[in-house]
This record gives C-alpha cells, sequence and structure tokens, in this order.
C-alpha cells in the first residue's frame, strides 16, 4: 500500500467518521424530539450525505465537485446505502430488539465500508 493509499484511508475514515457522528446524532435527537423512525433516518441521513459529498469529493479523492457523472454515481451509492440504513434500522434492528441507537451505530460501521469500496472503485475512479 502505497503512502497515497494510507492518505486516502485516513482522509476518508476522517470524514467517516465525521459523517457517522453528525448521522447518530441527528437520528437519536429527532427520535427524541418524537418523530418517527422512518422520517428521522432521512432527515439524518439526508444531512449526512451532504457533507459526505463535500468532503469525500473535494478533500478525500481530490476532485471537482460539481461533475454531473461522478454526482449520478455518488448518488446511486447513496441510494444503495440509504437501501441498507433503512433495512437496519426499520426491519434488521427492531426484529432483533435492538435499541434504536444500536441500529444506527450499525449504520455507521456498514456503510463507510460499503461506501468506499464503491467510491474508489466506481465513483470516482472515472473521474480521473
Amino acid at each position: 500500500m502505497s503512502m497515497a493509499d494510507t492518505g486516502q484511508i485516513l482522509r476518508f475514515s476522517v470524514v467517516g467518521a465525521t459523517v457517522a457522528g453528525l448521522y447518530v446524532l441527528a437520528y437519536t435527537a429527532l427520535l427524541t424530539a418524537g418523530m418517527a423512525q422512518a422520517p428521522a433516518n432521512a432527515l439524518a441521513f439526508a444531512g449526512a450525505v451532504a457533507v459526505q459529498y463535500v468532503l469525500q469529493t473535494w478533500w478525500t479523492f481530490r476532485r471537482p465537485l460539481g461533475l454531473p457523472d461522478q454526482m449520478a454515481r455518488f448518488a446511486c451509492t447513496i441510494a444503495a446505502g440509504f437501501a441498507v440504513s433503512a433495512l437496519i434500522t426499520g426491519f434488521i434492528g427492531p426484529a432483533l430488539g435492538w435499541a434504536d441507537w444500536l441500529s444506527a451505530a450499525a449504520v455507521t460501521v456498514i456503510l463507510p465500508v460499503q461506501n468506499f469500496i464503491i467510491f474508489r472503485l466506481w465513483v470516482y475512479a472515472a473521474a480521473g
């Protein structure tokens, strides 16, 4: 693994931790405020995605922000992530008797791994 690869993984991890923290805080705050699970997940996810696109594109992968094809690939990746997030928080977690915070925490572990692989191999590879 090269130093460039190590730096990219480190930057991705910093952004991922930031985005994961924002997601968990927003999701649990919205639930505490009385919002239902599905809209709380959607709003928390959307806010985290906006931050993620800017930071992963500009800082982690060093690409311009406004490339339409790249943005479309990013959106497809996020849609897949949203489906995984909704599955975990809406079905798997409740079926296993998990607290809402545990379901959200599982999302913050699974999605970064999924996203890094797809970002590196598809979203940002073609933009370079």
